[in-house]
């Protein structure tokens, strides 16, 4: 009878072990735990990735990295359509993309937003248009270049932030000290008649890429606070930097290695920051008011699913989505609980090892945050994911 407890007990053990081991592979691949429980967040209810366009433009830029959502109708955008750049021109050479294409999917056509000339003089090194693009409530488009000369990091030069008008003609173009590679996707507060901006700059230090870059840890976050008069150009009422001392690193794959995700909060108090060499996200607070950088901030997770952070937004849920780039996974963090809930497979290219590796950009969600929006750039594609 002893006997007979014990194999019942060992018997209880393994399948509760098994179906723990269930759950933690439904956690990794982003399933639900139980068929009968409701999923937390949004990758879960995700179930259909849908390619909608080629966004190569006529003069074969390719390379596709910022990915705007249009939250009104201005000149020649609808609210709703989705503005993407592209960081390379028609040779693939880095840094020397000029488009951004707008695709309506009302109509599921794609026309071109606007071709920058690639010489632009106000802007320090040219023009190489990177992840860092804004569509402000006033139908002003802001996009950033991390300009190079001939496709390295050897020749690149400072970059700028570019004011387009609804249109797609240039307005003004904003450089600074401060300004350095502008890199990352922008986290904004839009209030209409005066805007904030958050952008992440990877360039402070980097030179060429030959041989072993080194890392350099003096990669920032900007605050810009605009100002912006009905019916003209946004003036720069102030800038502060809010973090620094990040790592930015040349490489050949692909130009630059350094912060490249912002985010807020819902309250605003919290600027969440992927921090790709360091394989983290971390958390910078009262980025509003803050008049002084608070360095790193502080580490919200690291590793786990996480494999070099690239681009980043907030859900409805609150939690942050987040594109790898080492492989082709986004990745679900609640970051009230400071935890990794889901990974999941966007792109499984096996051409690259592992799939998808080096593949993901940009990010956005959809009007409605039932799905978002993501690129592929080694095919050209903008896809939707839900």
């Amino acid at each position: 009878m002893k006997h007979a407890t014990r194999t019942l007990l060992q018997r209880t053990a393994h399948f509760t072990r098994a179906a723990l081991a269930l759950a933690a592979a439904a956690t990794l691949t982003g399933a639900p735990l139980a068929a009968h429980a409701d999923p937390e967040g949004l990758l879960p209810s995700v179930h259909k990735d849908t390619t909608l366009i080629n966004t190569v433009p006529d003069n074969g830029d390719q390379n596709p990295y910022a990915i705007v959502v249009a939250p009104v109708s201005a000149g020649s955008v609808k609210a709703g359509d989705v503005l993407v750049d592209n960081f390379n021109n028609a040779a693939n050479m880095q840094g020397m993309g000029s488009t951004i294409v707008d695709y309506h999917p009302d109509t599921k056509q794609m026309s071109l937003f606007a071709t920058i000339p690639r010489d632009l003089k106000e802007c320090p090194g040219g023009v190489g248009l990177s992840t860092a693009m804004t569509m402000l409530k006033s139908g002003w488009v802001i996009v950033g270049s991390t300009p190079s000369n001939d496709g390295t990091t050897g020749t690149k030069g400072a970059g700028c932030l570019i004011v387009l008008d609804s249109s797609g003609k240039i307005a003004k173009t904003i450089s600074s000290p401060n300004i350095n590679d502008p890199w990352g996707n922008m986290a904004v507060v839009d209030n209409g008649d005066h805007a904030t901006l958050f952008l992440s700059n990877a360039g402070f230090g980097v030179g060429g890429a030959d041989g072993n870059p080194p890392v350099f840890k003096q990669a920032t976050v900007l605050r810009l606070d605009l100002d912006i008069p009905s019916g003209q150009v946004p003036v720069v009422k102030s800038e502060t930097v809010v973090a620094s001392g990040f790592g930015a690193q040349a490489d050949k794959g692909v130009f630059l290695v350094g912060p490249t995700g912002l985010a807020l909060s819902a309250d605003n108090k919290l600027l969440y920051v992927s921090d790709a060499i360091g394989n983290r996200v971390n958390v910078i607070e009262d980025p509003l008011t803050r008049d002084t950088s608070a360095g790193v901030g502080r580490q919200l997770t690291a590793d786990g699913m996480l494999h070099r952070p690239l681009a980043m937004i907030m859900t409805p849920q609150g939690h942050l989505l987040v594109t790898n780039a080492l492989n082709g996974q986004v990745v679900e963090i609640d970051p009230a609980a400071a935890k990794q809930l889901y990974a999941r497979w966007i792109d499984t290219d096996k051409a690259q090892t592992p799939p998808g590796n080096g593949d993901l950009f940009g990010i956005a969600l959809t009007p409605a945050g039932d799905g978002f929006y993501y690129v592929e750039d080694d095919v050209n594609t903008l896809v939707l994911a839900k």
